[in-house]
């Protein structure tokens, strides 16, 4: 019966991650992402459901729109398959648990994200304000009113320790070293993680970051390098490795 569970969240993570993939390409252009049908980027041809098919479509067209013949983007399918495998763990590793709902939420934002800021180097407010909201709610039903105060005051302190990392990295480098999305970020990982473990994922982050900082650095390429989805695989990292704070102060020897 697991088995079957973990395909049935696989299959609806198929399915997420392609609404996932609207809401990050529309969301930061303004754009509607309910009511607007889909088209194709190149001909503007309305695709059909049978174009819209998670994976499967991508796969039957051969990678191509069926009325122009032209190269279907990659992303969606990417956000599609990867959204779908990270259900299906999120799943395994919490069964139906609250801490399930809050896995769920972790993979929702990371894929988002991942396609905003990737895409526009944005990390929409409204989509930050909309998982503060759902995890400040699913911590309250689950831990109570005062463990989710503390949170919240968490959030904050992550908040102020990013903001302060942004101006120090401002006036190191003469230009602007993070955007205010990461900065934001910070305190909805506040909202799921204590501050040793916040400050760890900060560190995380720029870890997973550096091979592609150094890359571009070496090979002479000015390009701005999104901070946000490094973060987001960071705490996706530590909350399905289930680290807490007493096993960093063990492992610190202290």
């Amino acid at each position: 019966m697991e088995m079957v569970y973990c395909i049935l969240f696989f299959i609806l993570g198929l399915c997420m991650g392609s609404f996932y993939t609207v809401i990050g390409l529309r969301t930061p252009k303004g754009e509607s992402f309910l009511f607007s049908r889909s088209r194709c980027d190149e001909c503007k041809h309305e695709l059909s459901s049978l174009d819209l098919i998670p994976l499967l479509s991508y796969l039957f067209l051969h990678g191509k729109c069926r009325y122009c013949q032209a190269k279907i983007d990659k992303t969606s399918t990417y956000i599609e398959l990867f959204t779908g495998i990270l259900f299906a763990v999120s799943y395994y590793s919490y069964g139906f648990t609250f801490d399930l709902a809050i896995a769920l939420g972790i993979v929702s934002l990371l894929m988002i994200v991942l396609v905003s800021d990737l895409t526009y180097l944005i990390i929409p407010d409204s989509v930050l304000l909309f998982f503060s909201i759902y995890f400040i709610l699913f911590q309250f039903i689950h831990i109570g009113l005062k463990d989710t105060i503390f949170h919240i005051l968490v959030g904050f302190f992550l908040f102020f320790v990013m903001y302060l990392i942004m101006i120090i990295g401002n006036r190191v480098f003469q230009k602007e070293s993070m955007g205010g999305g990461d900065v934001k970020l910070m305190f909805v990982f506040g909202l799921i993680l204590d501050p040793l473990l916040g400050m760890l994922t900060i560190f995380l982050g720029s870890f997973f970051a550096l091979p592609m900082s150094l890359f571009l650095y070496y090979s002479n390429k000015e390009k701005v390098i999104p901070f946000g989805p490094f973060l987001l695989i960071a705490f996706a990292f530590m909350y399905f490795v289930k680290i807490d704070s007493m096993d960093i102060i063990h492992w610190l020897g202290f």
